[in-house]
């Protein structure tokens, strides 16, 4: 016998077309799909509740961050200056030994105050404070103040006389020389 081709077979039943799960709940009816929007709902706003927590912290971090750079920065400008001041501390104990003492020699006076300005050059130096004696230099506007000009012997634009040194901190101007300049001859 032959196999009718037009009848089903039943060993290989017809495969089911899959209905769409959105499909499937469209047809659910309203009651049904409400808790399953409401937990979503609910869910989405602890997750913003959590980043809006989380944002809030990091500005409160951030704040605290910036509060203490700038009491950082007021304390180190209050005392950037304590290790020079620690090194004035030896010169200032000299000079008021110079002035305790009662029977003072010219040669002792004057000894000692080689000894005080030895420990006040040394304390510039421990704190990069440079002296700036330009005499028979070029004139620099930039380290010098000419405060008259002369004629000289000497090449013009040149130093002829520091009325006053200048200092220079830590390669910075903190104050000029007071100068004057040789001008050319006429």
């Amino acid at each position: 016998m032959q196999a009718n081709d037009t009848q089903p077979d039943e060993s290989n039943p017809a495969p089911e077309t899959p209905q769409p799960v959105a499909a499937a709940e469209e047809s659910a009816p309203a009651e049904e799909r409400a808790p399953s929007l409401e937990g979503a709902l609910r869910e989405a706003e602890l997750k913003a509740a959590e980043h809006h927590d989380a944002w809030l912290r990091a500005k409160a971090e951030t704040e605290n961050v910036r509060r203490r750079a700038q009491e950082d920065i007021a304390k180190a400008a209050k005392f950037a200056i304590e290790r020079f001041a620690r090194e004035l501390l030896a010169v200032k104990d000299s000079l008021e030994i110079a002035l305790a003492t009662e029977a003072q020699s010219v040669d002792s006076v004057r000894a000692g105050t080689e000894v005080t300005l030895k420990q006040l050059v040394a304390a510039f130096e421990k704190s990069a404070l440079k002296e700036v004696n330009p005499l028979g230099e070029k004139f620099d506007p930039n380290l010098h103040q000419a405060i008259s000009v002369v004629e000289s012997e000497q090449e013009p634009n040149t130093v002829v006389t520091v009325l006053q040194k200048g200092y220079l901190l830590a390669d910075r101007v903190l104050r000029p020389a007071m100068v004057v300049v040789a001008k050319a001859k006429a």
